[in-house]
């Protein structure tokens, strides 16, 4: 079957410079969701992928495909038809003729509708009911809806059959009553496909070529037109706005959060939980609110995550407990290891069983072997830590001169004092205990106690004493002085002294 994906649309309500269908949702690009499905409908032994039709932002798009398919091999498959100026659903699909295979039949999906499920395009498929060579059946994908203000109507005749398709600008109020929208998926016949694309015509409000004005030349032509619906309305909801996939996007966490429940997880609240990729959890794991996890995470039997972590591309161990706001990327955590509040894991952080990592404790491209701890306020980086070790608080790893990274080896049973600094390379021996405050640039001996600090003195001193403020000085007032006589009020005088002689 050939899938064509329309997704050439600029979506202008987003209000953004990226092309509507690469807008994310569950972390993904609306188009990724979209082919992920497309791409299984076609299955593993199917030498072609679907046909993207792409226009406004066709680069971003394009490097998006591209750069996917270096992560998912499926991708490599995708191929582009370029909608250079976009006039319409049915103008799109003409520019990805050429790469359809006229002896199969077509289906046409949207880069905007993330969430059709494959079983409703399966049934889809199968109410087709072609074979190869021969025309099938027109499919098409419609949904009832209480509101179906902004959608085309199914018009049908007076039996029941598919008459025409009216959009709403187009449709009368007889029509806009009508509550079966077109979702605009559909399976179309290729052959047939070809002669009407090229018959449509532009006489409509939007002067568009619209994709819909091919079933009424179906009915013409004598093919049948069969319809189904999805099980759920949110699998044919495009998104056209910001508030639209924020909406799709809780309705989405709401159906993974069933499923998780479903399969024994408990969750503090299952609107509070945000799934970026895949949560694969065993029995009895508990998520408090908050929490979101990227990219692929497993969870194993036990587990509990306190609010508020962020866990991406991690495998977390039986009953281990990942307290408040610890956020771990790339990092592996062994069986009943004890991890947070506010510790962060980075890529390479491998934890054995029954590892403590506490509060404000980053750990970064290292091993650590089973059952030592790093409580307290310290930083771990390109080292291997053996069984047994306590890492004091304020301790950390000097593992970066400026250009290169270097390797700090601490063997089993290690006591490090607090506030030390580890200079790399350096190595510290079984058993050793480090002083609290000590830098070292050495190897430590095995079974020894070393110490890095000044010594310690004591010396008559005398703390300095605040010193008082003076009080502030009274302003001196000054001295009223009389004003001095203008040379008008001067003459009035003389004038005046005049007259009385």
């Amino acid at each position: 079957m050939n899938i064509v994906i329309l997704a050439a649309g600029q979506g202008k309500r987003m209000k953004s410079a990226l092309p509507k269908v690469l807008q994310t949702l569950a972390g993904k690009p609306l188009l990724h969701h979209v082919l992920d499905t497309a791409l299984a409908l076609q299955g593993k032994t199917s030498k072609k992928g679907p046909v993207v039709v792409i226009g406004h932002g066709a680069d971003d798009v394009k490097e998006f495909l591209s750069s996917t398919a270096k992560e998912d091999p499926r991708f490599s498959k995708v191929s582009t038809a370029l909608q250079a100026q976009q006039k319409g659903t049915g103008h799109a699909l003409l520019q990805a003729l050429p790469k359809l295979d006229a002896q199969e039949s077509t289906l046409v999906l949207y880069g905007d509708v993330p969430l059709t499920a494959q079983k409703t395009l399966d049934k889809l498929a199968k109410l087709a009911d072609g074979v190869r060579g021969k025309d099938c059946a027109l499919a098409l994908l419609t949904q009832n809806l209480s509101n179906p203000t902004g959608y085309g109507r199914v018009v049908r005749d007076a039996d029941g059959s598919v008459k025409e398709i009216v959009e709403e600008k187009d449709a009368s109020s007889a029509q806009k009553a009508i509550q079966e929208i077109n979702t605009g998926i559909m399976v179309l016949p290729t052959n047939s496909l070809k002669k009407w694309l090229k018959a449509l015509r532009a006489s409509n409000a939007q002067g568009e070529y619209y994709l819909t004005d091919v079933i009424a030349m179906a009915v013409k032509d004598g093919v049948p037109i069969r319809t189904a619906q999805a099980d759920n309305e949110y699998e044919t909801i495009g998104v056209n706005s910001r508030d639209q996939l924020a909406s799709l996007e809780r309705v989405h966490q709401l159906n993974i959060a069933n499923q998780l429940m479903n399969s024994g997880v408990s969750l503090a609240d299952p609107a509070r939980i945000d799934v970026r990729g895949t949560l694969e959890c065993g029995t009895d794991v508990f998520i408090d609110v908050g929490c979101v996890f990227e990219g692929c995470v497993t969870l194993a039997a036990g587990a509990k995550i306190g609010p508020y972590c962020i866990i991406r591309n991690s495998t977390i161990g039986k009953g281990v407990t990942i307290h408040p706001y610890s956020h771990l990327d790339g990092a592996k955590v062994g069986n009943q290891s004890l991890i947070g509040p506010y510790a962060r894991l980075r890529p390479g952080a491998d934890l054995s069983n029954d590892v403590h990592i506490g509060n404000f404790v980053e750990v970064k491209n290292s091993k650590i072997a089973a059952n030592s701890k790093a409580n307290h306020l310290a930083y771990v980086g390109d080292s291997i830590v053996g069984t047994r070790v306590n890492i004091g608080a304020g301790t950390i790893t000097c593992n970066y001169d400026g250009v290169n990274k270097h390797q700090t080896i601490i063997e089993d049973d290690v006591f490090i004092g607090s506030d030390t600094q580890l200079v790399a390379p350096v190595r510290v021996g079984r058993g050793a205990t480090l002083g609290a405050g000590t830098t070292l640039t050495k190897d430590a001996p095995a079974n020894q106690l070393t110490v890095s600090r000044a010594k310690q003195i004591s010396l008559q001193w005398q703390r300095p004493v605040k010193k008082e403020k003076a009080p502030a000085k009274k302003p001196i007032a000054k001295k009223a002085t009389a004003k001095k006589p203008t040379p008008k009020k001067l003459l009035k005088k003389v004038t005046k002294a005049k007259g009385k002689k």
